[in-house]
């Protein structure tokens, strides 16, 4: 009799922490989803709503009035465009140079490892500054109004390339020790051996180039401000809805009425779902790469 009561009170001790986990998790499931829920109720809604200041999750009165007046009236198509093609063409062009100076800081053999890699780790700490990169950009690189000054002022960044260092380190020698026996260059290993292990660390680098690409915008406002991308468009069109519109009363725009919140919360889901929309097809390369890529045998 004492066994089994001892089995039933274990069982409802663990049942009561289940229970437990589930309105934790339930709990913090909400307090992560609500925020950008009511972004997107605020951006779908009437903004006669907005102006009220319900907080809500799902629109009282749904409208596009808001994405209406952002895609009609102001033209994001060709920054659209822009930015599509920066984050393509810069994830690509870094995911290449990180993997490849990766790999060389990886090499046992190579004698200025320690040196290179204490170099690169220092730029994270010490920068030149705002105004020596301008110089060096505009002036010395002449990359003004530029689609390159996209691409190679962020072609590498350092934390990346320790990370996928650290994975490569963590991958059996073997493997490139056998090619070197059997002819393989350094460029082959890379390309052939390399990079199909790395999969799960590229992955979640590839993400981390991606974002920061598509989420830029002071690029654009110091370089290249005739080659407008989404973002720096969306901000440019915060800012006109912030003047140009009474922020207490929602105004009529060409048969449509906005209020600047209303413009700010659509252009908020805007420049965000692409990326949601990307992360989902990475997310269990994501997972591995951010838990393997730091853990060596």
């Amino acid at each position: 009799m004492a066994k089994n009561s001892t089995k039933v009170m274990n069982r409802t001790k663990i049942q009561g922490f289940d229970i437990f986990l589930l309105i934790f998790f339930i709990f913090m499931l909400v307090i992560t989803l609500y925020p950008f829920l009511n972004v997107l109720a605020i951006s779908l809604n009437d903004s006669l709503d907005t102006v009220r200041n319900i907080n809500f999750i799902i629109p009282r009165k749904f409208t596009w009035q808001n994405y209406v007046y952002v895609f009609e009236e102001n033209n994001i198509i060709e920054p659209f465009v822009i930015s599509v093609a920066r984050t393509l063409v810069g994830t690509v062009v870094s995911m290449v140079c990180t993997s490849m100076l990766a790999y060389v800081l990886s090499r046992k053999d190579f004698y200025f490892n320690k040196l290179f890699t204490i170099l690169f780790v220092l730029t994270m700490y010490v920068s030149g500054g705002l105004i020596p990169e301008y110089l060096l950009i505009k002036r010395t690189l002449n990359l003004g109004n530029n689609f390159l000054v996209y691409i190679i002022p962020g072609m590498i960044w350092v934390y990346n390339v320790i990370l996928v260092r650290s994975y490569i380190e963590g991958l059996p020698m073997a493997l490139q020790e056998a090619a070197k026996i059997d002819g393989a260059n350094d460029a082959y290993i890379w390309a052939r051996i390399v990079v199909p292990l790395c999969k799960p660390v590229n992955a979640t680098v590839a993400l981390f180039y991606a974002v920061g690409q598509w989420n830029s915008f002071m690029d654009t406002y110091l370089y290249a401000p005739k080659l407008q991308t989404l973002q720096y468009k969306l901000y440019a069109i915060m800012q006109q809805a912030t003047q140009k519109i009474d922020p207490h009363s929602a105004q009529a725009t060409t048969g449509r009425t906005v209020t600047p919140i209303s413009v700010r919360m659509a252009v908020t889901i805007i420049a965000t779902v692409p990326i949601l929309i990307v992360y989902p097809f990475l997310q269990k390369y994501f997972v591995g790469g951010m838990t393997l890529g730091a853990v060596k045998d």
